[in-house]
């Protein structure tokens, strides 16, 4: 009886650490969403998205306003349309912005929205002009690398 019993309890342990293990893989992988018909959708022309990837948080200010809904590149223009669904509690003025940004040094991209001034608001299906794309540190530290080499070259 006294195994039986000492079974069930490590059973049970097994199956909340189990659990807890899901619940932190949710948590992780951004599970959580802004549900389809709570939103609108906006389309963000972008030159590069960088490592953007689906489900990438939207935010403004810090506060998670949506989530990256689709990722397509425009054949005819070779731009990168990133669908964006915005949750319908947080309105964004028709001339808002986006950029791709990174949390952290080495974090994962984002998209970050900064409201504009106009008078009226966003609405589903419109587009936003004014975006900014990701920055690839790799063509910043060429960039960099390459300015140093014509200094040089120029004090000779």
């Amino acid at each position: 009886m006294q195994r039986t019993t000492l079974d069930l309890w490590v059973g049970i342990f097994v199956t909340a650490g189990v659990g807890a293990l899901f619940v932190l893989a949710l948590k992780v992988g951004n599970a959580t969403t802004v549900n389809a018909s709570d939103g609108y959708h906006v389309i963000a022309e972008f030159d590069n998205i960088g490592g953007l990837k689906v489900r990438a948080p939207v935010k403004s200010a810090g506060v998670v306003v949506g989530r990256v809904e689709g990722i397509s590149l425009d054949t005819r223009t070779f731009r990168a349309n990133v669908a964006l669904r915005i949750d319908k509690h947080y309105p964004f003025p028709k001339d808002s912005s986006a950029s791709i940004l990174t949390a952290g040094l080495l974090g994962e991209q984002y998209v970050g929205m900064d409201g504009g001034g106009d008078e009226q608001n966003l609405k589903d299906g419109d587009r936003l002009k004014v975006t900014q794309s990701a920055i690839v540190l790799e063509k910043v530290i060429g960039q960099f690398l390459y300015g140093k080499a014509a200094e040089t070259s120029a004090a000779k």
